[in-house]
């Protein structure tokens, strides 16, 4: 099967190429102020070789822009992000997908923080908003399968393709793969089944955890049909302690463009056939997963 190339991350993206940035706002503020930056780096992404661009909604949640701007203004944001990207790709001279991103609504990385009720009511504005822009549904950084069974829920109306990324735990990237919740690679293969997924990706983690979890998943999916990928970070790892939002993560020196290839040839080794990255991995790096791997 061949290679599906995502995009990278957008918020670091955004403030390399001078965009407004700052927290809490992250990758929102440039939407909210300068939506022309949103539009270069998405430009920016197809031009490394992205099959795939995401929109860029995953900081329109109160957690970022308060509830307030959320209350005001967070569905013209969300439809405004998805229009950003829908134009890009569709103005690309070879076929690219928009994926809908959905995020944690109460912060990375924190499955002690997660209330669905609240994370209901937000993600239903994103999806109205997002999806008459949108090829398919991204839930990213999923830290719990509870989240994965809210979001399946969410967007089975918009008869969408459902692509549901898990971050991992990778404080001892030693240690067998699991969820940020302690829940199994495993369980999240069998949510994916039965949630009826497209695909199960693992993103938003050390690149050293995913070659071991894209094992563990190709085994529980065997002959389902259901894709494997991987967008991993360019972060140290993140503890369960971590306080989301509180500051801009430090970047790994050894994550270059051909220090994250490697990586990305171990996990297609493993059976991974979407592969991308998420904070700190930029065009640069898509450009050489595409010209050595697509």
């Amino acid at each position: 099967m061949s290679l599906v190339i995502l995009d990278g991350g957008t918020g670091r993206e955004l403030a390399r190429c001078g965009a407004p940035f700052r927290q809490p706002e992250w990758s929102a503020l440039a939407l909210i102020e300068a939506p022309e930056f949103v539009t270069q780096v998405h430009q920016r992404y197809v031009d490394a070789g992205a099959d795939v661009i995401t929109t860029n909604s995953y900081a329109v949640v109160p957690f970022h822009i308060g509830q307030d701007r959320f209350d005001a203004h967070g569905a013209q944001w969300a439809a405004l992000a998805g229009r950003l990207a829908r134009e890009v790709a569709d103005a690309a001279a070879r076929g690219v997908k928009v994926a809908g991103s959905l995020p944690p609504v109460s912060g990375s990385y924190r499955p002690d923080l997660i209330d669905l009720e609240r994370s209901r009511a937000v993600l239903s504005v994103l999806v109205t908003a997002l999806a008459p822009h949108v090829d398919h549904w991204q839930a990213e950084t999923l830290s719990a399968i509870a989240e994965a069974e809210l979001v399946a829920d969410l967007i089975a109306p918009t008869g969408k393709p459902l692509w549901l990324s898990f971050t991992l735990a990778d404080e001892d990237p030693a240690a067998a793969p699991q969820l940020r919740s302690g829940e199994s690679v495993a369980d999240a293969a069998a949510a994916a089944l039965r949630l009826g997924a497209q695909a199960l990706l693992f993103n938003c983690s050390q690149p050293e955890v995913m070659a071991a979890a894209v094992a563990q998943a190709k085994a529980a999916l065997a002959g389902s049909g259901v894709a494997i990928g991987v967008y991993a970070n360019a972060f140290p790892p993140q503890g369960a302690d971590a306080e989301a939002n509180n500051g801009l993560s430090p970047i790994r020196a050894d994550l270059t463009p051909q220090g994250y290839a490697a990586f990305a040839r171990a996990w297609a080794a493993e059976g991974a056939t979407i592969l991308g990255g998420c904070c700190g991995i930029g065009p640069e790096h898509i450009a050489v997963l595409r010209s050595e791997l697509g």
